[in-house]
């Protein structure tokens, strides 16, 4: 299909504010008349919320294995991708993803110690030829950010793993985006918010 929209995803750790800056981005682009499709990992479809719940709700699924997480994390976004992502884009619309491989990448591959060659291939597999372009990253201190999310009513899996786990997936939203400089994007999570949404804006009007 022939790609024609933008796709921008939001990665950080739990309570770094991706999901409130998407909102914020979104309206600002709907104000300006752009058509845009906001989704969330994992989610975003029927298969992929089922999957979700499984993955972060479920208490039933405390000693769930890291390769079956990464696994399922992997068919919720071949669902999304094929289902909402890929014809949003080729239908010219922008699309904005709380969280995408990135994830995976980060969580499975260095938070769960997952040989990183074999997230890979599994998130190629997920993605095909979906890949961001742009991903921004929104940095904050683990302790900060699991704070934040301590005021949410539900459980969540993956907000109770120990704090060394969620350091671990800091580093390696740090080394990703040195790594891959001219996709990912560090944003200061820690500054206020309209700063942090002023330097995401900038971001993404740089993209479109």
């Amino acid at each position: 299909m022939r790609r024609t929209g933008t796709f921008i995803t939001f990665e950080g750790g739990e309570g770094c504010g991706k999901s409130t800056h998407i909102e914020r981005v979104a309206a600002r682009l709907r104000a300006r008349g752009r058509e845009v499709v906001t989704l969330r990992e994992p989610g975003g479809t029927d298969v992929g919320e089922q999957i979700r719940h499984v993955l972060q709700y479920s208490k039933q699924s405390v000693g769930m294995v890291p390769e079956t997480e990464l696994l399922l994390f992997c068919a919720s976004r071949a669902q999304l991708v094929r289902e909402i992502v890929a014809p949003a884009l080729g239908d010219g619309k922008i699309v904005l993803a709380d969280r995408f491989f990135d994830s995976t990448s980060v969580y499975q591959g260095v938070g769960r110690k997952i040989d990183s060659e074999k997230v890979a291939a599994i998130n190629r597999f997920a993605i095909g030829n979906c890949v961001p372009d742009l991903t921004v990253v929104i940095d904050l201190d683990p302790r900060i950010g699991l704070e934040r999310a301590k005021g949410r009513e539900q459980f969540d899996r993956m907000e109770n793993q120990a704090l060394d786990f969620h350091q671990r997936v800091r580093q390696g939203y740090l080394d990703l985006a040195r790594r891959e400089s001219q996709r990912v994007k560090l944003v200061d999570g820690s500054r206020g918010l309209a700063e942090v949404g002023e330097q995401i804006w900038g971001l993404i009007k740089h993209v479109l």
